[in-house]
């Protein structure tokens, strides 16, 4: 075995190599190990090797440990086989997905990490076929990882909207996911067009509906005065579509009218003239974050669309409460919810998704891939908002910039949009880089954290909140000066503030399918809000050589404390379970893959896998 300590001081930063496959291969890899960390309970090194013992094949892996991360952001090196003697048996990304895949069907939920012979759990072949579909996924996330990279450091150059700009910066996706970039069917020139991270954009693909199967719903108002949703997408078709008379203009991604067009359900429509394709046309908008919903710099509203892509965990296409669900919330909040929030936490709102637009086949059963969710487009060009996931993601440096990079210690900090705010703060004010980050941290608590909080309290209304549905506002000297919510998908109403909910807003969660029980309400809150959001953003400053993460544990110690038993207290039960209970609930993003579930598919208590981890905050 090669000397432990020499091997880490020798292993590079992969993420800064030159070569846009190698790096993309260590970001894929990385991953991987830190999916495989959390999901399996691995402990850390006393000797900054990771072993990862892998009786199903009869082999171990080794990986040097670049940062061990208290909150799950690790940092590794390539994987080696344990048996070779130097590192000339580096295991790539697809090896290493094929090695955990396998580890993880044929070990029983409860066979512990150090078990020398594995116990054999029962492999269906829809599991294998799961396993599979896994490893497929895994080589072609990597490979696009390793376009988007080598684009930006061709064209480091960003959009002058600066909402897009950071839309447009999360180019190796969730740090704790198996294939956060791959797109399945989407071709090379496909991905030029749709792709955020290759700054694409296209022209929507546009349908006449007959109004004997339009399905749609309307709380956007202008001055006082309901506008339904017909006439939104008329003005943002523009005047130029040829819109047969009483029909309606229903907006859909290019790619998902292909996929869409010849669906049994959707040509029996076009061939009794109930639908009309119109082509493409108008102006071009621009993916986001989130792939399928787009923008364009100074619209009214964003639009959410259906796309049959399976990106992440799920295909992306819009389900019929979900529909419900945001015009329903648009309406809860009108109903004096939003002015009491306004008055305790102005700097705090939610995107609101107020109308949409569907297609009911006969007898008004819905016809999946044909709808559109209508989003509030509130900010512009000149607003400095953004995905808390596109913050702290690293960025690759500049071509011109890859071998000075390279050049740099360890312990200077990864290039992320996070990072350069929080040198430049410490650099203009002439302080440390630490001591700025603990109150940048402080600042997002109480702008962003509190408010979401103060919903689940005076409400029993949980956010999603997780980095890429959370945006941030800064002000002009980057420090953090509000936030906003999107995602008409990510609510819970709790079952025991069903009553209270009823009396806002009367029939609240008939259409919508929101109410969960107080338990998985708190499961859910848990993981989206503390581990993915706060603990995320602290494994971000902590990896990318900021500030010490235990500074930061510390901090939101303290806040909760606060919030849970202090002056300003809030009646939400997740700060006492975040700083009392020893070990959290976590959504297993590599399990989940390998179990082959779908997140938009079955009841919420049973869409992802979840696993137990220990709480970092639990003294």
């Amino acid at each position: 075995m090669p000397d432990a300590e020499r091997l880490r001081s020798e292993t590079p930063d992969l993420l800064e190599h030159p070569d846009p496959h190698t790096a993309a291969q260590a970001a894929a890899v990385e991953n991987l190990l830190r999916c495989w960390v959390r999901e399996t309970n691995v402990p850390a090194p006393h000797d900054g090797l990771l072993r990862i013992l892998l009786p199903a094949t009869g082999t171990a892996l080794v990986a040097p440990v670049l940062y061990w991360s208290p909150t799950g952001w690790h940092r590794f090196g390539l994987p080696y086989l344990a048996a070779a003697t130097d590192q000339s048996s580096l295991i790539d990304s697809v090896t290493l997905a094929a090695l955990l895949t396998r580890e993880a069907l044929y070990r029983t939920p409860d066979a512990p990490e150090t078990a020398s012979v594995p116990t054999p759990a029962p492999v269906t072949l829809t599991a294998m076929a799961a396993a599979t579909d896994l490893v497929a996924r895994v080589a072609d996330s990597a490979q696009r990882t390793a376009r988007f990279i080598s684009e930006r450091r061709d064209s480091p150059a960003d959009s002058a909207d600066l909402f897009l700009a950071a839309e447009q910066a999360l180019l190796l996706g969730h740090p704790h996911h198996p294939t956060p970039k791959s797109r399945e069917s989407l071709s090379e020139t496909e991905a030029r067009l749709y792709s955020p991270e290759l700054r694409g954009s296209f022209p929507l693909h546009w349908l006449a509906v007959s109004p004997s199967v339009l399905a749609t719903d309307s709380a956007w108002t202008e001055r006082g005065r309901a506008v339904p949703a017909s006439q939104l997408t008329a003005r943002l078709a523009g005047p130029d579509l040829a819109l047969p008379d009483g029909y309606t203009a229903l907006p859909l991604h290019p790619w998902q009218m292909r996929e869409v067009r010849h669906r049994p359900e959707t040509a029996d429509l076009f061939d009794a003239g109930l639908l009309a394709d119109l082509g493409d046309h108008g102006e071009r908008w621009h993916p986001t974050s989130s792939v399928r919903t787009v923008h364009r710099s100074g619209a009214p509203a964003m639009l959410k669309l259906s796309l049959g892509l399976r990106i992440t965990n799920s295909r992306r296409e819009n389900l019929r409460k979900e529909l419900h669900r945001g015009v329903e919330v648009h309406r809860l909040l009108r109903s004096g919810l939003a002015t009491q929030w306004q008055a305790a936490h102005p700097e705090f709102d939610i995107v609101r998704d107020p109308a949409w637009l569907a297609v009911d086949g006969p007898g008004g059963v819905p016809v999946p891939g044909l709808d559109v969710m209508i989003r509030h487009n509130p900010f512009r060009p000149s607003d400095d908002v953004s995905c808390v996931a596109g913050l702290v993601s690293p960025l690759p440096h500049p071509q011109t910039d890859v071998t000075a990079a390279r050049r740099r210690s360890d312990r200077e900090p990864l290039r992320s949009r996070l990072a350069e705010l929080i040198t430049r703060l410490a650099t203009r004010a002439g302080r440390s880089r630490g001591a700025v980050a603990a109150e940048w941290f402080l600042r997002y608590l109480e702008h962003v954290v509190r408010p979401v909080l103060w919903l689940d309290a005076e409400a029993g209304v949980a956010l999603e909140a997780h980095q890429q549905n959370t945006l941030l506002l800064l002000d002009g000297d980057g420090w953090p000066s509000g936030g906003r919510y999107r995602d008409n998908q990510g609510y819970y109403f709790r079952e025991s503030r069903r009553a209270e909910l009823d009396a806002r807003l009367p029939g609240i969660g008939e259409h919508s399918d929101t109410f969960v029980s107080d338990e998985v309400t708190d499961e859910r809150f848990a993981y989206y809000l503390a581990i993915n959001n706060v603990l995320g953003l602290i494994g971000a400053f902590g990896s990318q050589r900021l500030v010490d993460e235990q500074l930061l544990l510390a901090a939101f110690r303290r806040f909760l404390g606060e919030v849970a038993a202090g002056p300003s207290r809030l009646g939400t039960s997740l700060p006492a379970h975040l700083l009392d209970s020893p070990v959290l609930r976590c959504k297993a993003n590599l399990l989940t893959r390998i179990h082959g579930l779908d997140e938009l598919v079955g009841p919420v208590d049973t869409q992802s896998v979840y696993v137990t981890i220990a709480n970092p905050l639990h003294s």
